[in-house]
């Protein structure tokens, strides 16, 4: 098994398509990159410790390939957005690449650099791409919070939409 660390916004939204993703044996949501060595919600959403949210994903390179996992992160938000995803605004917001080997740092990098030289966004990507360097869990109620939560507003006006793009563009890589 390997583990993936990556922010794109809120963490329900991942965690919600990460968790459906074939060879994916565990999503968590957390935070990362920041300062305060005890975050939680309420600090890092008053942008008071410098984490950003973050799903942490463990999973199978035999049954999907860290490189699929780039793929899927970059469809479903948008990574040329500082701090920034759609209403959600603050630096807990960013786009990030935690990653936790040389190999994957450089493999994220070299992503970002193809995305940049086929001009896939109509602007830059500003995606943060640097090696792990702290994560703490999300309290419990934010794990799988989606399932959980299907009715919450921003679930269905939100989160569901992403759902559903990346099972339509990725369904080969969804569990049967």
């Amino acid at each position: 098994m390997e583990v993936a660390t990556l922010g794109g916004g809120c963490f329900w939204c991942l965690d919600a398509v990460f968790r459906r993703l074939k060879g994916v044996s565990q999503v968590e949501s957390g935070y990362s990159g920041g300062h305060d060595p005890n975050p939680n919600y309420d600090k890092v959403c008053m942008g008071r410790t410098g984490h950003a949210e973050v799903v942490r994903i463990e999973f199978d390179p035999a049954q999907i390939t860290y490189r699929e996992l780039l793929g899927v992160f970059f469809a479903v938000h948008d990574p040329t957005t500082l701090n920034r995803q759609g209403n959600d605004v603050g630096t807990q917001y960013r786009s990030a690449i935690y990653t936790h080997s040389a190999a994957q740092l450089t493999e994220a990098q070299a992503f970002v650099a193809e995305l940049e030289r086929q001009q896939v966004f109509p602007n830059p990507v500003v995606t943060e791409v640097k090696p792990l360097e702290n994560y703490f869990p999300a309290e419990d109620y934010h794990q799988d919070y989606f399932s959980n939560n299907p009715n919450q507003p921003y679930c269905a006006y939100v989160v569901a939409p992403k759902v559903s793009k990346a099972s339509s563009l990725f369904g080969t890589l969804q569990r049967r």
